[in-house]
């Protein structure tokens, strides 16, 4: 197979002609190849040249007028940015692997030797740039029919490719579930049987490819591979804590497992939000813990909320994810993930409506969202029910919103005019009195403004014995 006609832009070309002049064998390889033949958009260019890659990349810049170039000598690699590309120049190598970490030993090798270190036969593939045989696909492995049974395989034996690099566990289920291929049956249980060798990556390594996975088109696909080959098991064990099913007197309750990747699915037909899909893998993250059996009702999780909102930061924690505000932002929804839903099963009074576009702040539409993908009962009545109820919550939001203004709002009277108003120095009767107002205003009782506000305030002032002066 000849692909010259998908190698038009002029990194190919100039990286042809210094090869044909110079004779050198150089490929582009990996992900750039696979994604090609897959009709997919790929910005990262990875090319193999048999010799000094760094010489390669050298004077391809210099020829593309590239000013700044990143030589990683240890690594025999270089790299340079060009228009909306990112190119890695790197010398044809082999690899051998220590069995306590995995980092290679490397050693120059042959073009068959680089592709043979590759992790997966799809990305093995290398189309030539040499000026004799430009766009001429090589693939030992059979990566292109792979591709058409859409099917991951390893070049080497599975077992050792997954010891050797463990992330490679990792990478096969991205690959499966961002592609929709399915894992060879040997590679699966190779991946099972060497799941405890995920102990040696780092948790960044492994949460950088899990969050690919969460930003998948399906990404229970990815979770349910996770859990099959005990991957999940190393890293998140707050999450399988989440499976299975208790029976007691024939009351039982749903695998919350499966029905928080059902509102993952749900949420990400909506959005691409990394933290949203975050927040609903998280929203019943505390259902184990407040699991409880009762006779009259049979089983129940009061609380599991607020436990889920506090278990969030130490998950974040432990699983290296950020712990600034894009974990608050998942902690409260976590949170305020049950508000909306109760609204829904009584009469919705102005004044819970109030006290969640508080709470929830410029959040509003994205907890909405996770409520809405929270449905997912079988049951087709009750889902049209809950939706359409769902609409009458958002419209009240907007209405009141409209109406109050309480939105992230700051309470018309502050702290310092309170001071002035009656001599005070720092008190607790200020914040006493500045809470007063503001549960004044959620309830309803006066207008989010400042006259009627600071009316409200001589008023409590005066029941607290503090005279205005």
């Amino acid at each position: 197979m000849n692909l010259s006609q998908h190698l038009k832009h002029p990194v190919f070309k100039v990286t042809s002609q210094i090869c044909t002049e110079n004779n050198l064998k150089a490929y582009v390889v990996g992900g750039f190849v696979r994604d090609l033949i897959l009709e997919r958009p790929s910005k990262d260019i990875d090319i193999v040249v048999v010799g000094s890659g760094l010489e390669l990349a050298e004077k391809c810049a210099d020829k593309l007028r590239v000013k700044k170039v990143s030589f990683f000598k240890n690594f025999g690699t270089a790299h340079f940015k060009y228009k909306d590309l990112d190119i890695e120049f790197v010398g044809a190598r082999k690899e051998s692997y220590e069995r306590d970490s995995r980092k290679p030993i490397v050693e120059d090798g042959t073009l068959k030797d680089d592709q043979l270190r590759r992790d997966f036969t799809i990305n093995a593939m290398a189309i030539s740039l040499h000026g004799d045989n430009f766009g001429e696909l090589v693939d030992p492995f059979n990566g292109l029919n792979d591709i058409e049974n859409q099917v991951l395989k390893t070049p080497q034996d599975a077992a050792r490719t997954y010891s050797d690099d463990p992330l490679r566990m990792m990478r096969a289920i991205r690959f499966a579930t961002q592609l929709n291929f399915r894992i060879e049956s040997k590679s699966l249980q190779a991946i099972l049987e060497n799941s405890a060798r995920l102990e040696i990556i780092s948790r960044e390594r492994i949460i950088d490819e899990l969050n690919k996975i969460i930003l998948s088109k399906v990404p229970s696909r990815g979770f349910k591979l996770l859990y099959s080959t005990k991957l999940l098991h190393q890293f998140f064990p707050e999450m399988i804590a989440l499976c299975g099913i208790e029976n007691i007197n024939g009351k039982t309750h749903k695998d919350n497992f499966y029905h928080t990747l059902e509102v993952l699915d749900n949420i990400s037909e909506n959005t691409d939000n990394l933290w949203l899909r975050w927040a609903a893998i998280l929203h019943d993250i505390a259902k184990p813990p407040t699991k409880r059996f009762d006779q009259k009702v049979g089983w129940t999780f009061h609380g599991h909320e607020d436990l889920g909102a506090r278990m969030t930061p130490k998950i974040f924690k432990n699983l290296k994810l950020p712990l600034d505000h894009k974990m608050k932002y998942v902690q409260k929804l976590v949170k305020l993930h049950l508000r909306p839903i109760s609204l829904i099963k009584g009469d919705v009074s102005d004044s819970a409506v109030r006290r969640l576009l508080f709470e929830a702040g410029d959040d509003i539409e994205d907890l909405m969202t996770l409520c809405n993908a929270d449905i997912t009962s079988k049951n087709e009545f009750k889902v049209l029910k809950y939706k359409k109820n769902f609409e009458l919550v958002a419209q009240k939001l907007k209405d009141v919103e409209s109406k109050d203004k309480v939105r992230n709002f700051q309470p018309p009277i502050s702290g310092e005019l309170i001071m002035q108003t009656f001599n005070l120095g720092p008190c607790s009767e200020i914040g006493v009195l500045k809470n007063q107002i503001k549960e004044a205003i959620l309830e309803g009782s006066i207008q989010n403004e400042y006259d009627e506000a600071y009316q409200h305030l001589l008023f409590l002032a005066e029941n607290m014995g503090l005279k205005k002066v």
